[in-house]
């Protein structure tokens, strides 16, 4: 089975529509698939809406919580109630599209890695994106490199599969919440030797401002959590995996 987790947040005009494209798309590629839509504590009509397309929408299971957490506490949450042997994460607002998981899918069975990430900053991929987030994600990926020695380009794409038994073990240890969750994610799947390849993307870009939800505090704490990370991975050994 491939379980697909659909964070969101404050989607509520969207999410039906993006869940019945979701479900259609990985329908084509995949007989045997779950989506789990978390609301992550929204403050609009998101988790009905959820739940209204988990009564109607093959394949979509309802998931969520009252308080807003976090991206990272949504994925956890969606993880955590996953049965596939694959499971993918997909952002919610569909800037990045359900059909590259067949591609994904693919690169996993032909090498045997245990991640495959998407990644802006392939050769091949196509994107319609900010310049200013093109900026702080190379600053970004330069500093992964030098602090965890991972040599994926682009840690912060929204679209990335694990194999099931290696996510499940890894987010039971998790503890950051905010953006940094995927660096904390990739870093200790590193440390249990897993292979982790990247693939091309094309990035639609929906939102209407430059860093749409993220604020410079958020990048600020994105930065500082990510040093947390390293701190606990490499110094005290907080991680019992």
């Amino acid at each position: 089975m491939f379980s697909v987790v659909v964070p969101a947040y404050n989607e509520g005009d969207h999410i039906f529509d993006n869940l019945k494209v979701m479900s259609d798309t990985i329908s084509s590629f995949c007989d045997d698939f779950e989506i789990i839509a978390v609301n992550d504590g929204s403050r609009d009509r998101t988790w009905l809406e959820i739940q209204r397309a988990a009564k109607l929408i093959p394949g979509v299971i309802d998931a969520g919580y009252e308080v807003n957490r976090g991206k990272g506490s949504a994925i956890v949450e969606g993880v955590m109630k996953s049965r596939g042997d694959i499971v993918g994460f997909l952002d919610a607002d569909l800037d990045l599209m359900p059909d590259m998981f067949e591609g994904f899918l693919k690169k996993m069975e032909e090498t045997g890695c245990d991640v495959v990430i998407g990644s802006k900053m392939h050769k091949d991929s196509k994107l319609d994106y900010p310049p200013l987030r093109k900026v702080v994600s190379f600053g970004y990926f330069v500093m992964l490199k030098v602090l965890f020695g991972l040599s994926c380009h682009d840690t912060q794409t929204g679209i990335k599969i694990y194999k099931g038994d290696l996510i499940r073990k890894i987010v039971k240890v998790r503890q950051i919440k905010g953006y940094a969750f995927d660096i904390e994610l990739l870093a200790l799947a590193y440390r249990l030797g897993a292979r982790i390849e990247e693939m091309p993307i094309v990035l639609h870009y929906s939102r209407e401002e430059s860093f749409s939800r993220i604020k410079i505090s958020d990048i600020w704490k994105m930065f500082t959590d990510t040093w947390k990370v390293w701190w606990r991975l490499r110094v005290t050994h907080k991680y019992d995996l």
